[in-house]
């Protein structure tokens, strides 16, 4: 029943539906559900107390008498609420306990985090002066060190460059030798460079730098020292003084070079925060106008110190015989023919092998791929099963919801339903990652399958490569007789 001037304002989310035409006894109902919760749901036809809560205004009380003018005060009758609590409420009493330790916690939170945020902004200047006395430190430092790399290459370019004056003036005339020696180096130079050229016609993995190419390379090293060195034999005088000469050209450029580097950087290594000269240049950090790294420095003038050492060696071994050097490089050339063959022998079997091998892999991973398929195929079927469980469980729980009033009960059969859903799903959740598993597995086989595939054609022109038309080139060498130039 409603008491009409009653000032209390509660809101609903729903419109209290009229009351059932045959309700159960008093006693009987009290009984049902003296320790039993409210089933929340949207369909009930009565709320409980979570939507008996405070209004978005302040209610404020008036006196009985003002509400119900013309009756006197005796006469009034007292509100007396349906609840078995006896009045409305629109907060317990934990709510509010509740709220005033929330409050609690978030002001000493905040509290907490500003005094954290005051000691990070101390350490961070205090860092800041530090790591700025460190830097500076370190970069005069590495200054320091710059000079000291300079000047120890300026001494010796110093060296070397006295050297190289000191051997420029005592070169002398050297003889020619054996024009023909140098011509017949050039068939097994060829023979070694077509077989580089053939092997760079390699597929995919095959094109690896092996043993093979190791040695056909050092051959072509070994056959262009014997032509140099024969050619150091042949050339003249004036030949030898230009080398000489550009040899000292470049060391007297990098000595100026750094001599001017080590003006500037000593200037670098002398300033202070309290020099003189200092200004702002905006983006010049950002400007990288460095040709060189310490290491590649280092080594230019390494180089440069170990060309015109070559170039005074050079010069030096003009003056001795010839005779042993063209025997020499013929029995060097000769050796580094035969590790080639023999090179070219173990890379044959081993590739020939691998091709077995693959071919075997290539049968097995077929083999696997037809089996995934088959497995992917049941699961999707037992998916599909499972699937159609859903359904019928589905349905049930949804032609439940339809029960009128009170029949809504969450008997053993609606907890059962719902147990069983949970589990289908579960069940379709593991089938689902299953099947992806198996999917991914047959892509990985699939591409397993492809590169072996193309595994098999690279290793058939690799073989094609290295038994036939390497081998083919190198099955004659000349003579000894022929490399000497007797003949």
């Amino acid at each position: 029943m409603e008491l009409y001037g009653y000032p209390l304002k509660a809101k609903f989310n729903q419109p209290r539906p009229p009351p059932p035409k045959v309700l159960p006894a008093t006693s009987t109902m009290s009984a049902s559900y003296k320790h039993r919760a409210p089933y929340h749901s949207q369909s009930m036809p009565w709320m409980p107390n979570s939507y008996y809560k405070a209004a978005a205004l302040n209610p404020t009380l008036s006196p009985l008498t003002e509400s119900f003018p013309g009756l006197p005060p005796t006469k009034i009758v007292p509100f007396i609420s349906e609840r078995p609590g006896g009045v409305f409420s629109r907060h317990t009493l934990d709510d509010w306990h509740r709220s005033n330790m929330t409050n609690y916690k978030e002001s000493e939170t905040t509290r907490h985090n500003a005094e954290r945020l005051r000691a990070d902004l101390n350490r961070a200047i205090k860092d800041v002066y530090q790591q700025g006395k460190r830097s500076q430190g370190e970069s005069t430092q590495n200054l320091g060190e710059r000079v000291n790399d300079i000047e120890y290459w300026k001494s010796e370019l110093c060296i070397e460059l006295d050297a190289m004056i000191r051997e420029t003036n005592s070169l002398a005339d050297m003889q020619k030798r054996l024009e023909r020696a140098l011509a017949d180096t050039e068939g097994p130079f060829q023979v070694a460079h077509k077989c580089l050229l053939n092997r760079e016609k390699r597929m995919g993995i095959d094109l690896v730098s092996d043993d093979v190419e190791k040695q056909l390379l050092e051959e072509i090293k070994i056959i262009r020292s014997c032509r140099e060195r024969i050619q150091q034999c042949l050339d003249t005088v004036n030949a030898q003084l230009m080398c000489n000469k550009e040899a000292r050209q470049e060391l007297e450029k990098d000595l100026a070079d750094k001599q001017l580097g080590h003006h500037i950087d000593n200037k670098c290594y002398q300033m202070k925060n309290t020099s003189r000269g200092l200004h702002f240049f905006k983006g010049v950090e950002r400007i990288d106008a460095t040709v060189s790294v310490p290491e590649t420095w280092a080594r230019f003038t390494d180089n440069n110190i170990f060309r015109s050492q070559s170039a005074r060696a050079a010069s030096a071994k003009l003056r001795a015989g010839t005779e042993s050097l063209l025997m020499g490089t013929a029995d060097e050339m000769w050796r580094q023919f035969s590790k080639v063959n023999d090179a070219f022998t173990s890379r044959i079997t081993e590739t020939a092998n691998a091709k077995s091998k693959i071919q075997t892999h290539l049968a097995k991973t077929r083999q696997e791929i037809f089996q995934i398929e088959t497995k992917i195929q049941v699961i999707q079927k037992t998916i599909r099963d499972k699937e159609m469980q859903l359904k019928v469980a589905q349905t049930r729980l949804d032609e439940r919801t339809r029960r009128p009033n009170v029949e809504l009960c969450r008997d053993a059969a609606q907890l059962r339903l719902v147990q069983e859903v949970n589990e289908i799903n579960e069940t379709l959740r593991n089938l689902h990652q299953c099947l992806r598993a198996s999917e991914d597995m047959l892509q990985m086989l699939v591409r397993s399958k492809g590169v072996l595939e193309h595994d098999l054609v690279v290793k058939n022109n690799s073989l094609f490569i290295d038994q036939e038309r390497c081998m083919g080139m190198r099955k004659s060498y000349p003579s000894t007789v022929q490399i000497l130039g007797y003949v």
